[in-house]
């Protein structure tokens, strides 16, 4: 799925974030987001995955304006095209690996259901193999981080958003992420990365900088 900013301006509690920004982000390519620290990355990658609307400007996607969509729309997105990485994971700690990749669970939540094999095979891909019954609390850093690229394979999202993905990883976790992220895209997905990280600059296939404008505010992500 092609998403596009075109002329995008944000504006928040009276300051604006950015204006008249304009990128161009294609399947089968990962786009990395990079600036300094209030540039506005975290923004920008929130208004491409339709969680802010901009103030002026238009988002599109394949093509159609999403700007007027209503919450159906923008609902009915997230739900069939869309998976989010985000800074805190995005995990049900309290719930299992399996139900945090599925979603889903019988009516008395004593058993996920689901595709089983396909719920394998994402876990194997990205190295949490065999932990289906693990409560998600228990995983590391990088394994919540993997678990939610588990999450997105096993939805099959054709657009995957990530914001900072190898903060706080160690090198060998966060190399790991990286060439999930990169593999996502190779097979066709359009994934879109803000970050810092100059190992996950250098895997992007794309790099889109922002300048920080001057009346952006400092904030965690940006």
């Amino acid at each position: 799925m092609r998403i596009e900013a075109d002329q995008v301006t944000m504006v928040l509690n009276g300051r604006t974030i950015m204006e008249r920004e304009s990128l161009v982000c294609v399947p089968g390519a990962m786009t990395a987001l990079v600036g300094p620290s209030g540039a506005g990355k975290t923004t920008l990658l929130h208004l491409l995955g339709l969680l802010l609307r901009p103030t002026g400007g238009r988002v599109l996607a394949n093509g159609a304006d999403t700007t007027a969509w209503g919450a159906r729309q923008r609902r009915l997105f997230w739900k069939n095209y869309a998976a989010f990485i985000l800074q805190d994971y995005g995990i049900m700690e309290e719930e299992s690996v399996a139900f945090n990749v599925t979603m889903t669970s019988s009516l008395f939540r004593s058993k996920v259901v689901g595709d089983e094999k396909r719920l394998k095979a994402v876990l194997m891909e990205t190295g949490l193999g065999g932990r289906e019954q693990e409560l998600a609390a228990r995983l590391s850093g990088g394994e919540k981080r993997r678990l939610a690229i588990a999450r997105a394979l096993y939805k099959d999202a054709q657009v995957i958003l990530a914001d900072e993905p190898t903060a706080s990883l160690d090198d060998a976790n966060g190399e790991r992420v990286i060439e999930l992220l990169a593999s996502l895209a190779r097979q066709g997905r359009t994934v879109i990365v803000a970050t810092h990280d100059d190992k996950m600059m250098r895997a992007a296939d794309v790099q889109h900088s922002l300048a920080r404008f001057s009346d952006a505010p400092e904030g965690r992500g940006e």
